[in-house]
């Protein structure tokens, strides 16, 4: 599964641990979602963040990221180091 098959209501596991909602259905580099931190908040959230996506049977699924994400998540590291 790649972030870009992800839908619009998929519940989906951040990097950091964190879980969400997504809250579009658009593909790229940056999705919305509504994310259950230390706050529950909407924004975007980089796609090379969310790692796991339950399915419509309630299974989770590790995501699958372009090389173009990929790209970014090093660019990310080299800057700001994590």
């Amino acid at each position: 599964m790649t972030t870009n098959e992800l839908k619009k209501g998929t519940r989906i596991r951040m990097r950091n641990g964190w879980f969400g909602t997504l809250v579009d259905s658009k593909k790229g580099n940056t999705r919305m979602a509504e994310i259950e931190g230390m706050y529950t908040e909407i924004g975007s959230v980089y796609a090379h963040d969310i790692v796991m996506a339950r399915d419509e049977h309630g299974e989770w699924h590790k995501v699958e990221h372009t090389k173009k994400q990929n790209e970014i998540r090093n660019m990310n590291r080299m800057i700001f180091g994590s």
